[in-house]
């Protein structure tokens, strides 16, 4: 049986915090929301390479390579980042619907052994394609939850790391659903106000705990270690303390150093705690201009593409920026773009 809830107040009892492998996702609205950003930290303990492609609209997919699965053709044109050449992390379409994928130990996702025979099974590697591909708004990707139930079959990672997540979708209004899994269940969170999201725990035991430091006040003292929960108190503090006028790059660079704050220091680790790790790149997609910032912890500067002046139309190319050559590079990197092959999925 599925739960769904939208959040608007949190009364279950603060937790004690759980350590994973950080990363954190914040939205930047304006009052008037004829802005809305969403920043991301990617953290782990070991290098993981990540490519950006553009996907055009047209495109035929499937969830699975055999077996019950979804097939469809995608309906809108995205960049992806793309770890390992074989998954998507995260994305915006030409819409502008974002999604990010989390790392959260407490997912226990319904699989394609433990799912009723027939139920469709995507893997994790395109899933965020999948909502990218065909929603336009957040409202429509809740709808479709409602209605459909399928498995999760996903790769381990780094030595044997299973894959578990949390994904939070934002659209051009600035409304959030955040998707967690709980012993097989899912549980939709949705509304405006779903500006934060880190790692374990789960949502409802965060915003327990951040509601404990909103008591507090946050202008003499916030928790400073790396851990998830220290990182959303912080990120929300940061970001609800944000003017909400900025427009264009002023909004940019605000909710820059908001992420910056709650990155992890290069080379960072804690002995015996390996899965809380250094920050390796940071994004910010810019919803209503269809840009889509990228930063490696290692270079000096940010570079972006520019969704808007690329041509998503049925027949495009697939394109792709090769990081490994062009990674310390600053500007709009449209014209880095290379027409290439689809990644495969690591199924």
């Amino acid at each position: 049986m599925r739960i769904f809830k939208t959040m608007i107040a949190c009364g279950v009892a603060m937790s004690a915090a759980l350590s994973a492998s950080p990363c954190s996702r914040v939205t930047y609205m304006a009052a008037d929301t004829t802005e809305v950003m969403v920043g991301r930290t990617l953290d782990w303990r070991t290098p993981i390479p990540t490519n950006l492609y553009v996907y055009p609209a047209g495109m035929s997919k499937e969830g699975m390579p055999s077996g019950p699965t979804y097939h469809w053709t995608s309906k809108y044109g995205s960049v992806l980042a793309v770890s390992y050449d074989g998954g998507v992390t995260e994305g915006m379409n030409e819409c502008g619907l974002v999604m990010n994928g989390l790392f959260c130990k407490t997912g226990q996702y319904r699989t394609d052994e433990t799912a009723p025979k027939g139920t469709p099974v995507m893997s994790l590697a395109v899933l965020v394609s999948y909502f990218l591909d065909n929603f336009a708004t957040v409202d429509e990707a809740y709808d479709w939850f409602v209605k459909n139930d399928f498995a999760i079959s996903g790769k381990t990672f780094d030595g044997g790391t299973v894959s578990q997540l949390h994904w939070a979708i934002t659209d051009v209004t600035g409304n959030t659903m955040v998707i967690e899994y709980d012993h097989a269940q899912v549980k939709l969170y949705k509304g405006r106000q779903l500006q934060v999201l880190t790692n374990d725990p789960g949502l409802p035991e965060m915003e327990a705990i951040n509601a404990y430091w909103e008591g507090v006040g946050g202008t003499h003292m916030l928790p400073g270690t790396v851990r998830s929960a220290d990182r959303f108190v912080r990120a929300s503090f940061f970001i609800h303390h944000t003017p909400t006028d900025l427009k264009g790059m002023e909004a940019v660079s605000a909710l820059s150093t908001v992420m910056a704050n709650v990155s992890v220091p290069y080379g960072y680790n804690i002995q015996g705690e390996p899965n809380v790790s250094m920050t390796q790149w940071r994004s910010i997609a810019d919803l209503k201009n269809k840009v889509y910032y990228f930063r490696f912890a290692d270079t000096l500067g940010n570079f972006w593409i520019d969704l808007s002046k690329l041509m998503l139309t049925p027949g495009s190319p697939v394109l792709k920026l090769d990081t490994s050559k062009y990674r310390a590079v600053y500007g709009c990197v449209n014209d880095k773009l290379q027409s290439t092959q689809p990644f495969s999925p690591m199924w």
